[in-house]
């Protein structure tokens, strides 16, 4: 679980893991990031979590012996905690009409629409980071009878709150964007709002899950928008 570092240019290092997506290893990625930001913090502009990535944006280059002495002592350093057990419960109204892909989606699965929801909305999927738009969470978790190649020709205008399925993920588009991923349902739950501190209610180690809602239920939370339940 020990990562490989590369220096891509003299002020962007990067972590890279060649393993698979689990929340193992987004916590050593976390673990990481909090002993990076506790011995270089005055150096380092920004970090940037991936899903087999750990990005560090240097605010000038860092000598090689000062990092490679680092990483020789960061595997026992490294405190690893575990994961958020927060789980937000996310409306969302699966229908053609906030989904325009669902029924072909559901068809080309051999599924009914109700099985294909049944199927997206039964996991619990964890949240590794941020990214593509404010707030738009990259959530791992999705069940492979669901994993669907992105389109090959991506829709201009996708609008906010729309969520989809792409090759093996799914996620919430959180504001209006152009976008080849297949869109299911739309949730009425605001995803990033630069007003409010923390902007994004939810962090990289919480989980989704996502419920189904009526369109009576929709239209009464897109009037009195308010934040999704903790389960």
């Amino acid at each position: 679980m020990i990562p490989h570092y590369r220096l891509i240019t003299p002020i962007l290092g990067e972590f890279f893991w060649n393993e698979t997506i689990t929340d193992e290893l987004l916590r050593f990625q976390l673990a990481i990031k909090t002993q990076l930001l506790e011995d270089f913090g005055d150096k380092i502009q920004e970090t940037r979590i991936g899903f087999l990535t750990l990005s560090i944006v240097w605010k000038s280059s860092v000598p090689s012996r000062e990092l490679d002495s680092w990483l020789e002592t960061m595997p026992t350093k490294l405190m690893l905690k575990a994961l958020s057990e927060d789980c937000w419960k996310v409306p969302v109204l699966y229908s053609s009409s906030t989904g325009r892909d669902l029924e072909n989606l559901a068809e080309s699965k051999h599924m009914s629409q109700s099985e294909l929801i049944s199927v997206h909305s039964s996991v619990e999927y964890r949240i590794h980071f941020f990214g593509f738009l404010p707030g738009f969470m990259y959530l791992n978790g999705l069940p492979e009878k669901l994993h669907t190649p992105r389109k090959k020709v991506p829709d201009l205008n996708i609008p906010a709150g729309s969520v989809a399925i792409g090759g093996s993920q799914t996620g919430i588009y959180p504001s209006e964007s152009p976008g080849g991923w297949h869109l299911i349902g739309k949730t009425p739950v605001t995803l990033f709002d630069p007003q409010l501190i923390p902007a994004v209610w939810a962090k990289p180690g919480d989980k989704l899950l996502f419920s189904a809602i009526s369109e009576k239920e929709f239209d009464l939370l897109s009037r009195h928008p308010k934040l999704p339940e903790l389960r």
